[in-house]
Formats: structure tokens, sequence, C-alpha cells
């Protein structure tokens, strides 16, 4: 009795399967693919003569070792990329490739064989800052063509780094800085330019504002001492005795210095000190 139920244990444990969410399962009798199974649950096989082989049902992601391609403008990058693929025939996926690491490899040279033809068509300035999406769908779609036979989707290809190789930095450094050194000088030429042309400009428009005021003070001058012979020749008019003796007054003033010792010999001029002396008023 005990020996029956051991051997129905037995039986029951090779004949079911557990097929758990993420998994996709190929059975194989006597080393042939018999039948696919992607749906979970519990399911029956032939105990003994046929093998249950598991596969993922998940995205997987392949992170490709970084590759050299040659752009249009044959320029060479390093390209670092990424892509993101999952099984989606298992009989196709065993009889080609049988594994994961039998995949990876195929897909390694999918992606790299693709990189390099769509990118080889565009400059490296276009790679770096182009239409980067339009240029991995391109990927993308080309990679998906090729893996179907091996029963793979590729989801997404990704670029997650584009450097130039050590070797070309330094060149295309030097270019950068002798063009960066050359817009320099051009920018402090044209300043320079620039302000010769606005010192000019102001220099001229001060001589401009200097003449106009000149003029204007000199039209404003004669127009003072115009009003102002007007105003003495009233008044001469008026008392020609008074503004005689105020006239020489302001010329006794300008001569007559202090402590000034003077000869007086008879003169017209100091005729009001002949008359203050004698007595006599203007």
């Amino acid at each position: 009795m005990t020996f029956l139920i051991v051997g129905g244990i037995i039986l029951l444990s090779q004949s079911v399967f557990m097929v758990h969410q993420v998994q996709q399962v190929l059975i194989l009798q006597l080393g042939k693919p018999v039948r696919s199974v992607s749906e979970p649950g519990l399911h029956f096989k032939i105990p003994f003569l046929q093998d249950v082989y598991s596969f993922e049902k998940r995205l997987l992601v392949f992170d490709q070792e970084p590759q050299e391609i040659l752009s249009a403008d044959k320029k060479n990058l390093k390209v670092d990329s990424y892509s993101r693929w999952r099984i989606v025939d298992t009989l196709k996926f065993y009889q080609t490739v049988r594994n994961e690491i039998g995949a990876a490899s195929r897909i390694n040279d999918i992606i790299y064989s693709n990189l390099r033809e769509v990118l080889g068509q565009f400059t490296m300035m276009e790679i770096v800052a182009g239409a980067r999406e339009d240029l991995m769908a391109r990927i993308r779609t080309q990679a998906n063509l090729q893996s179907s036979k091996y029963g793979i989707e590729v989801l997404d290809v990704r670029i997650k780094r584009t450097d130039l190789p050590a070797e070309n930095s330094k060149a295309v450094f030097k270019r950068m800085q002798t063009e960066r050194e050359r817009q320099a000088k051009q920018y402090r030429a044209e300043g320079e330019e620039e302000a010769v042309k606005i010192r000019s400009s102001a220099d001229k428009d001060k001589e401009i504002l200097l003449a106009e005021a000149f003029k204007t003070s000199e039209k404003i001058r004669g127009a003072g001492d115009a009003e102002a012979a007007s105003i003495y020749a009233e008044a001469y008019k008026k008392n020609s005795r008074f503004y005689e003796f105020k006239r020489t007054l302001e010329a006794y003033q300008k001569a007559f210095a202090e402590d000034t010792t003077l000869l007086v010999q008879p003169s017209g001029f100091y005729r009001f000190l002949q008359e203050d002396r004698d007595g006599g008023t203007p």
C-alpha cells in the first residue's frame, strides 16, 4: 500500500506543473517541442516523457556595451544604448536561441547593426541635438523586423549617452576652443567699432550743442548790450549832466587805486574834483 501511495505521488508530481503570471512554458517530448502554455494556473503533461521549459513573460532589458559608429559627416561617435524586449513565441525562441543568453547575443548584433545603419545617415549634430525620437523609432522598427524570427519583440531602443572617442575628444575640443576664440575676437572688434562710432557721434553732438549755446549766448549778450545802451541813451536824454557825472565817477573808480598818489594837471577829466574843492556842485 505504501508503495502505491508513494508511486502515485511521484506520478502526480510528474504529471502536473504550475504556470505563474510572469511565466510562459514550452512542453518538450523526448527533446522535441510539442506545445506552448502561456495561461497561468495548473496544467498537465505526460509524466516522464514530457519536460517543461519556463521563459519570462515580462519585459526584459538588454544593456548594450558602448559601440563606435561613423556619422554622415565622418565623425566617430561612441554610442551607449539599451533596449527593452520580450519573448512572444516560445517555440521560435527555443528553436533559434534556446535561452536569454543566446537572445542577448542576437539582440546585440541586431541593435548595433541598426544603430550603425540609421545613425550613419545623419551628422553628429543631428544625432546629438536632433529629433532623437524619430531616429530611435526607425531603429526600433528595423530591429523588431529582424528579431521576429527569433520569437522576440523589441519594444524600445534608447541611447543613454553619445560621446566622442578619447582620441577625438582633444582635437574636437581644440577646434571648439579655436572657434570660440575667433568669435570672441570678432565680437571685441565689432564692439570697438561700435564704441568709436558712438564716441564720434557724441563728439559731433557736443560740438553742435556748444556752437548752438555760444550762438544763443552771444545773441542774448547782444540783446542785453543793446538794451543797456538804449537805457543809457534814454537816461542821458533825460539828465545829461547827471549821466555825465555818473560816468565820470565810474572812470574815477577805475583810475584811482588805493594808496595811489597822483600828480594832477589841469584837465577837463578832473573838473568835478576841482568843482568839489572850490565848493561847487555838479
